[in-house]
């Protein structure tokens, strides 16, 4: 099929949950054959390091820089009752609206819009083609909100406002689109209701061969948490864990150490904990040496949505996870069985010091795990999904067409009588 796939960030380097998956899927429908053309909204230049990384999959790659964050226009917009805070962001972009109406004029297969809040300037072009498109949509954005957690309390009214225009940005967007795709079945409900339609699932997954060398070191006493800083949600994870719950598993067991890996650590951080038993460590494009070094996956996530690829690199790694119910919300997975869970800083302690003294439990939520993901989250799995509901769209497009033909063929026949 030729696919036109819409992004508002470039899917390289894989720094973050959304842009590990959208690579992958990208390099998934490519190696079936598929023609994908990807335009992309996107606030950094195209390095070539990105062009060598996604060219090789795409027929065509085509860049649009997104303007500044603070423009006059993004601070003017916020004040429109019409769109959200990040479909502001996003979106009132005419030379994206420009490239999108140039390749609305070329045949398509597929038109796939990734996150609801990067409609905006396509829009109006769908609605003038009246062309059918794909929605797929990461997170529920008006439950998510704008990381509130993490801004002044005097910012409430405008946070509760912006999710109020969320909410209707949603169901004005979910409207539109011929079919809507979310990540996890927890989210496909919600979408569901809004649409008071079937919404697909096509589920985040993980290259499995990519990482089934892996032995964690079950014995090594250390704690490893990846995550992308940018992100409120992992933020407040490791400031919890450092205030709150690794204070705990010292006094048990002082010989833990916890690596902390990510992009855009704040710098700060080596100063405000400055125990030699934590280890920062930066953006890393392969985890399986650090994964073969760790005893535990720890996730101490309690915001956010969708469900966390970090999790389940973890666990095809054979990690064991340690987390929270945020940190597995959107993976059918049982606590005591796939891994170990809390939302109490206390039991979370607990279950890190007591999992570290006994290896074979360890290997046991290690086997368990990495058997689940392997079975149900391959990118093999999410790419068989994704092309089910490209059938789908193609066959009611079809079928819409015949169905239109039909109409116009009995109106000539009526008026000749």
């Amino acid at each position: 099929m030729r696919i036109l796939w819409t992004l508002p960030y470039l899917p390289w380097p894989t720094t973050s949950g959304a842009r590990t998956r959208q690579f992958h899927l990208l390099r998934s429908m490519s190696r079936r054959g598929h023609q994908i053309t990807l335009l992309v909204h996107s606030r950094c230049p195209l390095t070539e390091a990105a062009r060598q990384a996604l060219e090789p999959w795409l027929e065509r790659l085509i860049v649009v820089r997104r303007r500044p964050l603070k423009s006059p226009l993004t601070l003017l917009a916020l004040l429109n009752p019409t769109y959200p805070t990040l479909a502001s962001i996003n979106g009132l972009a005419p030379c994206l609206r420009h490239a999108f109406e140039r390749l609305l004029e070329e045949d398509w297969d597929v038109i796939q819009i990734e996150h609801s809040y990067s409609f905006q300037p396509f829009e109006r072009a769908l609605q003038a083609s009246r062309r059918p498109f794909l929605l797929i949509e990461h997170n529920i954005e008006s439950a998510k909100g704008i990381s509130a957690e993490r801004l002044p309390f005097w910012l409430t009214p405008f946070t509760t406002f912006d999710r109020w225009r969320y909410r209707h940005w949603e169901a004005r967007v979910f409207a539109q689109a011929s079919e809507v795709v979310a990540v996890t079945r927890r989210d496909a409900e919600f979408f569901s209701e809004i649409t008071d339609r079937h919404t697909h699932v096509v589920v985040n997954g993980v290259d499995c061969a990519h990482y089934q060398e892996i032995c964690p070191a079950l014995r090594s006493q250390r704690l490893l948490f990846v995550g992308n800083f940018e992100y409120g949600p992992n933020l407040d994870a490791i400031e919890w864990a450092l205030e709150e719950i690794l204070p705990h598993v010292w006094m048990s067991n002082p010989a833990v150490r916890f690596a902390i890996c990510g992009h855009a650590l704040p710098p700060g951080w080596k100063l405000r904990w400055s125990d030699p038993r934590i280890e920062w460590q930066s953006f890393c494009p392969d985890l399986r040496d650090l994964q073969g070094h760790s005893a535990i996956f720890f996730a101490p996530l309690r915001h956010g949505g969708g469900s966390r690829l970090k999790v389940l690199e973890a666990m095809a790694a054979g990690l064991p996870v340690v987390t929270t119910s945020q940190g597995v919300s959107g993976l059918d997975v049982e606590n005591g069985i796939h891994y170990l869970g809390s939302d109490d800083a206390a039991d979370l302690a607990l279950y890190i010091t007591q999992a570290l003294a006994q290896p074979l439990r360890l290997k046991q939520l290690s086997d368990a795990a990495r058997d689940f993901v392997r079975r149900e989250h391959d990118w093999s799995v999410a790419a068989n999904q994704l092309e089910s509901v490209y059938a789908r769209l193609l066959n009611n497009t079809r079928n819409a067409s015949a169905t239109d033909s039909s109409d116009s063929s009995d109106a000539y026949e009526g008026s000749a009588e």
